[in-house]
Parts: structure tokens; sequence; C-alpha cells
């Protein structure tokens, strides 16, 4: 999304000002709204759909029982299958009362039949949501984006859909953050934010830190709330205390993460996160930052955004702290205000754009530099909360530079693999690709075994820098990346399953499959699940010779057929399958070959047992 002026006056890519406007104001109308009925309102007009949540103002909404300290809990893949990182295979963590209350308006009321019409009209859906409500726009986003993707209208539909929040709290880990970036998402998600607005911040902090101020808190933002409506803004005691929690909480949060970015090596910090629980809740998406006074700055890194959610809530001095505290509260009530003034006055400015930030103002710098620094002296933003940026922008930028290293990688490995192609074209009359190279007879093997430790290497190098998220997030769900992974896995895995057999490591380790398969396989492999939205674990014919191993194993230590019987017939269809598919080589099914010697015996035991060799001709 661009908050660029387009010709006819909006934001451009299909997200116009006046959109933007509608929304906040049906946000707002959802926030005053009595808290009964469908959880929602909806504005129906020719081209485009809104769909406003309303927010929720008891503690227990905010967070749930039985979740973590900050009201946590992991994502069911059932109901969100991208929500994790691919390759390490780690779920995102959500705040478990907000998507409660998203899964209890689907299931209860008419959203999902009036979503799928405005989809059937072709219509621009628009999910909004002011405070509280802003989380439910966030899951009702991402379960659109998976339904379109569930029918591969990823591409063609998405382009048109947005979320929009407004004063929205965090409500979502770096995991959830890197399946949304990966999928390329991310720019559908735009958070407006007041520089001083405390609930965005809010949930950096546990619930268990602000006692019996959060209750009075949010019966102070509930439009239904029959308690005194001003007790948190004249209680300066009350506002000063939760301010300060809060902004103590994000502190730690932020300080934590700005020493990870600069690759601190001091223990402290490790030693102060193991007793000092920090909030997993991270930013996401395109935040708008809104200075108040005009000035809107358009930020897009979630390092950048967590950075300035806390230095732009710094004070000047210690005497502002009561009025602070008490514009935290009253800001959160003001975007109509804000979005109706300024949105489309000036153009914003683009953090994103700017590959350095300068840390003092100076007036023989140039313009573009200019720009940025007269917006980040707008948001109080000094040297240290500078460095920090900058931090954020090295981060980022060395993603890309290591991904240019291993798109280095690509051209080398080709060959290597192309080497591998022929060394299986002259193993059909040795007994077959694996059993040739696990026998060891011939020059061609040990050359092969040079070309597998060579593959192996470049993949190991990808496979660590992934493990620690040193890659962008868009490399494991790249087609030519899947694809050139999925060949490496399917040529070099059988090799080292052989070498892992000739050697025993199965007697000192386990079998392969449980105890020795290296992350190198896992991880492609599930790339390839995930780009085809195959189950987990359903692109396995690269083990297929690990499991004729392991059945070999329990077959000659004659245990009983009934006990053999489920990984006979697996084996069968998954082979028949892949043969067909052409994701197992023909040269399986050799003269000679282990898989070809053990059915053979198998069949001569039992007469259940097919005959594989017919599966080429089937094919």
């Amino acid at each position: 999304m661009s908050l660029h002026m387009a010709e006819d006056g909006g934001l451009g890519n299909n997200l116009r000002h006046e959109t933007v406007k509608r929304a906040c104001h049906l946000a707002f109308k959802a926030h005053k709204s009595p808290e009964k009925g469908p959880g929602y309102l909806a504005e129906k007009r020719s081209s485009e759909s809104i769909f406003s949540f309303a927010g929720c103002w008891s503690p227990d909404e905010w967070f749930a029982g039985g979740a973590g300290a900050f009201g946590e809990a992991k994502i069911d893949l059932r109901q969100f299958p991208c929500l994790r990182s691919i390759s390490n295979d780690e779920l995102a963590v959500v705040n478990q009362a907000f998507l409660t209350k998203f899964l209890l308006i689907l299931e209860k009321s008419t959203l999902r039949r009036e979503v799928m019409k405005a989809l059937d009209d072709k219509k621009q859906i628009i999910f909004t949501g002011h405070s509280a409500g802003g989380p439910v726009a966030i899951f009702a986003t991402i379960w659109l984006f998976e339904h379109l993707r569930s029918l591969k209208q990823i591409q063609t539909s998405l382009t048109s859909h947005y979320c929009l929040t407004f004063g929205s709290p965090l409500a979502a880990d770096r995991i959830f953050c890197h399946a949304v970036r990966r999928e390329k998402w991310s720019d559908h998600f735009v958070h407006f934010v007041m520089r001083y607005d405390i609930i965005p911040r809010v949930l950096l902090a546990p619930p268990s830190s602000m006692g019996a101020a959060l209750p009075e808190i949010l019966s102070f933002f509930n439009p239904n709330s029959r308690g005194p409506k001003n007790l948190p803004v004249e209680n300066s005691a009350l506002a000063s205390d939760f301010f300060v929690n809060v902004l103590r909480n994000a502190s730690c949060a932020a300080s934590h993460a700005a020493c990870t970015m600069m690759g601190s090596t001091n223990m402290l910090m490790d030693t102060i996160s193991g007793f000092i629980e920090l909030s997993p809740y991270r930013p996401f998406g395109t935040f708008v930052f809104c200075s108040g006074n005009g000035r809107l700055f358009v930020v897009k890194n979630p390092d950048a955004v967590l950075q300035l959610l806390f230095y732009s809530l710094q004070l000047s001095s210690e005497g502002e702290g009561p009025e602070v505290a008490k514009a935290s509260l009253t800001t959160h009530l003001v975007y109509e205000d804000e979005i109706n003034q300024n949105l489309g006055r000036a153009d914003p400015v683009y953090f994103d754009k700017f590959v350095d930030i300068p840390l003092n103002s100076n007036d023989s710098i140039g313009t573009d530099m200019k720009t940025i620094d007269d917006a980040l002296t707008d948001f109080g933003l000094g040297a240290r909360a500078r460095l920090c940026l900058r931090a954020a922008i090295g981060l980022e930028k060395q993603k890309f530079i290591n991904q240019s290293k291993i798109e280095e990688r690509k051209g080398p490995m080709q060959k290597a693999m192309s080497e591998l192609e022929w060394y299986r074209s002259i193993c059909e009359t040795r007994g077959g690709y694996y059993d040739s190279f696990k026998q060891n007879k011939y020059n061609e093997d040990f050359k092969a075994n040079v070309k597998r430790l060579e593959l192996v290497g470049y993949l190991d190098e990808i496979v660590e820098m992934l493990k620690r998220y040193e890659l962008p997030e868009g490399f494991e769900g790249q087609k030519e990346w899947v694809y050139l992974g999925t060949e490496f896995r399917r040529l070099v895995e059988p090799l080292d399953i052989a070498n892992y057999y000739r050697h025993l490591k199965n007697e000192d380790t386990g079998p392969y499959i449980e105890k020795g398969r290296p992350r190198r396989y896992r991880y492609t492999q599930r790339w390839l699940e995930h780009f085809e939205q195959k189950p987990s674990g359903s692109r396995g014919e690269s083990i297929i010779w690990a499991e004729v191993e392991e059945l070999s194993f329990k077959a000659y230590s004659n245990e009983p057929f009934t006990a053999l019987r489920p990984k006979i017939k697996e084996i069968e269809e998954n082979l028949k399958k892949w043969l067909e598919e052409e994701t197992v080589a023909k040269d399986a099914l050799s003269e000679g070959s282990s898989l070809v010697k053990l059915w053979k015996d198998l069949r001569q035991k039992y007469n259940e047992v097919q005959d594989i060799t017919g599966f080429i001709s089937s094919g």
C-alpha cells in the first residue's frame, strides 16, 4: 500500500483517502455501538464493503484465562495454515482473547456469508476497527486471505482488500509478522497510531503489572460504562502510574530488540530477559504515525516500528509527565478528527525509503535528509532513538545482502546437480542410483560423494541463515528456491541415506527419519508442501530409501507380518504415486536394487505384497 497521492486524489493501489475516512468513521461508530448484536457493523457500497468490529472493555476480553502471561497462545494451523515459519516450523503466537472474539463472530453471525457475497460481487473488502476492534479486524483479514489462498485466487484477488486499524493494540508476535511478510500480505494491513496514544503500546506490559488500573482505564474508553467517565483523566496518579508502567515495559522490549539488532554480545541482556518476561507481541504491516500537528510518518520496517512505539512516547522533561499521561488516554479517541483533517493535506514522510538516518539536526544536510530529520524531530526522537532506527535499517539491509550472497550459489549448485543427474544415469546398470552409491565400488561413486558434500555445504549455509532469520521473509516462499531446493532434496537425500546406512549410523544413532535426518531436507520439504498447499509430511518421496532400510531390517529380523503390513502398504501406495508423478526416478526399480530384492523376498513369503516392478508400466 502506498500513501502517495494518486491522480484521482486517493491513496493509490486501490485504497483511496475517502475509503480510509469512511473506514475510520465506521470504526468509531462500532466503538460507540452497544456490546450486543453480531459484534460488527457493515457498510455496503457499489464498489466496496466495509466491516467494522467493536472493541471490548473488560480485562477478561483482553487476556484469556489459561493463556500465557500476556494472554498469548499459539495459533491453530487448522484455522490459519500460513501463520508459521515454514523452515523452522515455529507457530505464530497471538492474543487468545481477541482471536476467540473473532472466531465467535465468524461462527455466530452472518459475517462469513456477507464477505463471500461481497467477493462474488467483486467488491473491495475493508476490515476495520478502533482500539480492541483492531485485532479482530486483523484476524478477519487473515481469515479472508487464507480463504483466497486455498482457492488459489490470492494473486488475482488480494490487491483490492485491506485491513485498517486505528489505535489498535499489538496482538501478534514476530513469527506472525514473518509469515505475513512472506505471503506478501503485509502491505494490506495499515495501522494508524497517534504519537501519544498509550493503547497501541499497552500489551507490551503484562496484565499482572497493571493491577486495578486496567479495569478503570478500559471503563474510561467504554461508551456504555455507567461509571465516572473522567476518572482516569482526573486521577492523575492513576493515569501516571499506568503510563509509566506501560512505558517501562515498552523500554525493556525495545532495548532488548535493539541489542539483538546491533549484535550485542553483552550477557547482561540475556540475564535480564531471563527474569523479566518480555511481551511476545510485535508490530507488523504498515504503520502510519500521526504527530498531532499534521505530519504523517509511514513505517513498514517492523523493527523500526517497535523502536518508534517506545521512543516517540518519551517525555521532554519530568514535569510534563502528568499531562502526557492524561493525553495518552484522551488521544486514543481523536483518530477520526486527525484522519479527516490531515489525510491528504500533505505528503507523508516514508521512513523506509531512507538508507541512512541523521543522528543530529544539521543545517548543511541535503533536502531529503532534512525531510527525515524534521519528521524525527517532530516525534521527539533523539540520538539514541536514531541509532536504534539505523540498526533496524541495517538489519533489513543485511538480510538482502545475505540473500545476494546466496543467489550467487545458484549457478554452482545447478552445475553440481547436473553432474549428479549424469551419475544417476550411469547407475541404472549397477543396481540403481541409491544402491550403487551405497556399495561405493567405482570411481564415479567417489566423485558423486564429493558433489554431495559440495551441495550439502551450500544448503547448510542457507539453513543456518534461515534458522537465525537472517534472510528476507519471502525467501522460503520464492518459487525458484522451492524448485531448486526440491531438486536438491530428491537428488542428494538418497545419497545421504545411503551414506548413513553404509556406515551403520543407525546402530548408534537410530533410524534415519527419526534421529538422523538433517534440517536441510526437512526445510526444503516444508517449502514444497507449503507452496503446493499439501499436508505436512506429504512430500516425503526423498526418504523412501530410509523407509526401505528400516522395513528391510524388521523383515529380516522376522517380525510378524501384522507388524510389517502397514509400512508395506504405505510404501507401495507412495511408490506408485511418486513414480507416476516422476518424483521418484524409475531406476529405483532397477534389477538388483535393494528395493526390488526386498519386495521379491516379501512376495515369496506373503501373498498380499504387490509386484512393484509393474508400477512403471502403469505410470
